[in-house]
């Protein structure tokens, strides 16, 4: 087995940037990280292809390490999922401007504090989305997604009596494989 590893991150949105990311390495290096990840993009890009490098990178016992939460993640959400992928490989995270290390109990407590925030967040979110759809379906104004696969049944089942195969019916009309012998079955039984 080898030994645990200080794994950095660093990051900044763009290329005229470079004091902050020089400042983040300085960091890293300070903490005593021996191998460091960095890359300039957005943080709202999403693909982060040296953050997502780092996480499959780290081992078990490794900890990745970032000089602030903003380097790391977009949102909490976005965190409380890097953290589980951590956490699945039995890496810890380590938050150096707020002093937050997942190998200690209060690091944990802090992060599951975050994890159940993010969390609250999203239910009310979709609680008030129930609630809205709810007072159009009332209003009379919300009639709902119609299935598309079910809408294009017809011109699935005449392009099947043209004779054309399955799949390219399923291509032409965008439905999946599933949806389109869902479409045949029902109109063996009807």
């Amino acid at each position: 087995m080898t030994a645990s590893a200080l794994v950095g991150y660093a990051r900044t949105s763009t290329t005229d940037q470079k004091a902050g990311l020089e400042a983040q390495l300085r960091d890293l290096e300070l903490a005593g990280c021996t191998k460091v990840f960095r890359e300039e993009i957005s943080s709202v890009a999403t693909n982060r292809p040296q953050l997502a490098a780092v996480l499959e990178w780290v081992r078990e016992g490794d900890t990745l390490v970032v000089t602030k939460l903003d380097r790391l993640a977009r949102s909490v959400a976005d965190l409380v999922a890097i953290t589980a992928a951590l956490k699945a490989k039995g890496a810890g995270l380590r938050i150096l401007a707020m002093n937050l290390d997942t190998a200690t109990p209060t690091g944990k407590l802090m992060l599951n504090l975050l994890g159940s925030i993010a969390e609250f967040e999203r239910e009310l979110m979709l609680e008030r989305q129930r609630e809205g759809i709810a007072k159009a379906k009332a209003d009379g104004k919300y009639v709902g997604r119609q299935p598309t696969a079910r809408r294009q049944a017809g011109e699935a089942l005449r392009l099947r009596a043209e004779g054309k195969s399955p799949a390219d019916i399923m291509a032409s009309l965008g439905i999946s494989r599933a949806s389109f012998y869902r479409i045949v079955r029902s109109s063996h039984q009807g």
